[in-house]
């Protein structure tokens, strides 16, 4: 994989990982299309790591203040805090994903090679969006125990490749009646832990990677972080208006456009 191939997949990333289309289903199908190889795994969890840096950075005020309230909580002991409460939650909606994506770790690396298993998830993805019109407008601005939980079911579903992370988090949110805004924050802060989880158990493989490939690794993470930013800016305010479900048209085209190159057996 050249630089230039890296950039483009990090960009890629940055742009589909909080925008509601699936990066990793639009990664899985542009290396199978473009012919372009990568590592496995090991380089999407690189430029994973690059967008949760955006996140990171965005929401740096609010991290913060989870960093304080969780060293608080060790110190003290004060749960009743609101930012405490928002720690814990997260981390209770982390524990499926970690499970699932532990578990089914090898037939995922499967589906990344299937593409056109990653476009019919793709429709599925535009069917969860499209659901989002019907929703009433959520009230609450404060998440619930059972509210993490299911959002965390949620976001493991979206270890498979074509189900957009951003998009079954934010619906589920929505689903229950949470504040717009407030499931869109929870969303974008519940994607910390399980990346940087994720990139922690690579560590190893990246290290590994040397020479014009761990150039390239470098370049896709640093583009990753670049593009994700104005990324989750537009997606931030497309959920605040209530405009989520017009993804679900962009999901629909790439998903039978996929189906219809797969069935061809061709490629760009």
């Amino acid at each position: 994989m050249s630089v230039l191939q890296g950039m483009v997949l990090g960009v890629l990333q940055g742009l589909t990982e909080f925008l509601p289309v699936s990066s990793s289903g639009h990664l899985a199908l542009a290396e199978y299309f473009f012919g372009i190889e990568t590592p496995g795994v090991t380089f999407e969890v690189l430029v994973h790591f690059g967008t949760a840096l955006a996140v990171i950075w965005f929401f740096r005020r609010r991290v913060a203040s989870i960093l304080i309230a969780i060293l608080g909580f060790l110190v003290r002991r004060e749960y009743d805090a609101p930012e405490a409460r928002l720690a814990f939650h997260l981390v209770v909606a982390t524990i499926p994903a970690a499970i699932i994506g532990f578990l089914l770790e090898d037939v995922v690396g499967r589906f990344f090679g299937s593409p056109i298993v990653v476009s019919f998830l793709l429709l599925l993805t535009g069917c969860v969006l499209w659901l989002t019109k019907l929703f009433e407008e959520g009230v609450r601005v404060e998440e619930r125990t059972k509210d993490a939980i299911l959002i965390g079911i949620a976001q493991a579903a979206a270890i498979l490749p074509g189900i957009s992370r951003s998009g079954a988090t934010i619906s589920a949110g929505l689903a229950l009646g949470m504040d717009r805004t407030k499931a869109a924050e929870f969303a974008f802060l519940l994607s910390i832990p399980v990346i940087l989880g994720a990139t922690v158990m690579s560590i190893g493989d990246a290290i590994a990677m040397r020479g014009e490939l761990g150039v390239a690794a470098a370049a896709g993470t640093l583009a990753a972080f670049l593009s994700a930013l104005p990324a989750i800016a537009i997606l931030m305010k497309v959920v605040t208006v209530g405009r989520l479900h017009r993804f679900a048209y962009y999901c629909w085209a790439v998903g039978v456009l996929g189906i219809i190159l797969s069935a061809k057996g061709g490629s760009f």
